[in-house]
């Protein structure tokens, strides 16, 4: 397919979702109410989501895969002159798996919803909001402005607010309150270390500025950027100790927003440290890159002690909160490659990217369907005294928990096996400049984290999984797994088989891109 083609394909990919945004706030057309009013508008989110998703398939068929470091689908066009800023956009090997990963879980998410719709107000805002969510992180893997960027980095906090805010549980309000009171702090943060290298290298086109590759920035100058923009990428995530906001959200959050906020928008912190922070201001990034491996370390062994204590027994942790703390650990290992400063550590970082949204939105739908069936995450409820005993009352609910646990733990031929090893090979051989004993050090860290989150994987397997036969032969049956859910878990379980046993397909796109933003060309 010709980069016109692309081009056209990559702008509606953005711009059906918000259509479609306004689209469901509209009544829906006579004939189409279906069985209830709500129906009508949960089966246009599908349909959007999914005509998204196909159009993101497209994309990745008609992108040239021969070239995956050289912008694809670009449009420029000058949107604010007396800015400087423009609408450009393109995608290369490195943003596109991120805005396949986006459409495919949204698309889930709004195909579960269809059938198992989060108690709460009526479905239109719901709809509304989930799409105006996507545009905001489809656009923010597309967008190569950093004003542009900044947008739509912000626009997906909203709707997230209101999803958590409206239809999730349990505080939810202070949850969504925090959640947004931490994002919006770091994003004005972030936004001054933006300006800061528009105004002093002249523009914010993100492909100039990776191209020059900070010659136009003095070394205080790219300090100064690195310390804003990054503190406000790593409230997003999540760092270290800017997590705090994160296991409240995820608990409090409907499944589906679970699903969306790990899958998705923590990619986009670490996104933004790849494509704006490493190649613009590389001598900044050299200079602070070791304090982030040492936060990236700490989060890895404090997320991993943080879920073995909510999964020992008569602690009353809750299982949406475990797989949270989880994630503080799981990026961690995003944090530690790209602060290696090498391709095979940046690589892993993206790789263990994709593998966590996979592995972890299957997660948050695993715990979803247990609190459907249970009334409760809580992991003391759930297990009883014996065990859960799920392998008896719900094989497939059982054996669905026990794959996306082992995949989490970065089991061999899975996809979390790969982008965790490549991280630590980025670490353990870190770029020039870099102290090879600190980094040794944090290699062996985080080695010791992979240990720990073995540990907590295997006990949540042990107490939710499995029990005393008299005790399951004693207690009613529960419903295994049904078929809206299989059809919206398949896809990730699946994925996350074929991305750990081919690899390359992943690597093939990303390798290239990663090495022509090392090397400024």
């Amino acid at each position: 397919m010709n980069d016109t083609a692309l081009q056209y394909v990559l702008a509606a990919l953005l711009v059906l979702p918000l259509l479609g945004a306004v689209g469901a706030l509209l009544p829906p057309p006579p004939g189409l109410k279906g069985r209830d009013p709500g129906q009508a508008v949960l089966r246009h989110g599908v349909t959007v989501t999914g005509a998204v998703l196909v159009l993101a398939i497209v994309l990745a068929a008609g992108f040239d895969h021969d070239h995956p470091a050289r912008t694809q689908a670009t449009t420029d066009l000058n949107w604010i002159p007396a800015l400087k800023i423009h609408l450009h956009l393109g995608v290369d090997g490195i943003s596109l798996p991120l805005l396949v990963l986006t459409a495919l879980l949204t698309f889930l998410c709004a195909l579960y919803s269809y059938f198992k719709m989060p108690a709460g107000p009526g479905p239109k805002a719901f709809v509304a909001l989930l799409l105006l969510l996507e545009a905001g992180t489809l656009a923010t893997f597309a967008v190569l402005d950093l004003m542009l960027f900044f947008l739509a980095f912000e626009t997906v906090l909203i709707p997230m607010y209101f999803l958590i805010a409206r239809w999730g549980g349990g505080d939810r309000e202070r949850s969504a309150l925090r959640f947004i009171v931490y994002t919006l702090l770091g994003s004005v943060i972030m936004l001054l270390g933006l300006l800061l290298i528009g105004v002093k290298a002249g523009t914010f086109d993100m492909v100039a500025l990776a191209t020059d590759n900070g010659s136009s920035l003095s070394h205080s100058t790219q300090l100064i950027a690195v310390l804003a923009i990054g503190l406000g990428l790593a409230v997003k995530a999540p760092m270290w100790p800017l997590h705090s906001w994160l296991p409240d959200a995820h608990t409090a959050a409907p499944t589906v927003g679970s699903v969306l906020l790990a899958g998705v928008l923590l990619k986009m912190g670490t996104y933004g440290l790849v494509r704006i922070v490493l190649p613009m201001t590389p001598d900044g990034i050299h200079t602070f890159a070791p304090y982030l491996a040492a936060f990236a370390v700490v989060g890895i062994v404090y997320g991993s002690l943080a879920c073995l204590a909510l999964a020992r027994r008569g602690n009353g942790g809750d299982l949406k909160r475990l797989i949270a703390y989880s994630s503080v650990g799981h990026m961690g290992f995003v944090l530690l490659g790209i602060a290696s400063l090498t391709p095979t550590g940046v690589n892993g970082a993206l790789f263990a990217n994709i593998a966590h949204g996979l592995i972890t939105g299957l997660l948050f739908f695993l715990v979803g369907a247990l609190k459907d069936r249970y009334g409760s995450s809580d992991l003391d409820t759930l297990a009883g005294a014996t065990g859960a005993a799920l392998y008896g009352k719900a094989p497939r609910l059982g054996g669905l928990v026990a794959f996306a646990a082992v995949a989490s733990l970065g089991l061999p031929g899975l996809a979390g096996f790969w982008g965790e090893m490549l991280s630590m090979f980025g670490a353990f051989k870190p770029a020039a400049g870099l102290s090879r004993p600190a980094y040794l050090t944090f290699t062996a860290v985080a080695a010791f984290g992979t240990l720990l989150t073995a540990a907590y994987l295997l006990v949540v397997v042990r107490r939710v999984c499995m029990g005393d036969r008299e005790t399951v032969d004693a207690q009613p049956a529960l419903a295994d797994v049904q078929a809206y859910e299989f059809a919206a878990w398949t896809p990730l379980a699946a994925l996350t088989v074929l991305a750990g046993l081919w690899p390359a397909v992943l690597l093939g796109l990303t390798d290239p891109a990663v090495h022509t933003l090392l090397g400024g060309n």
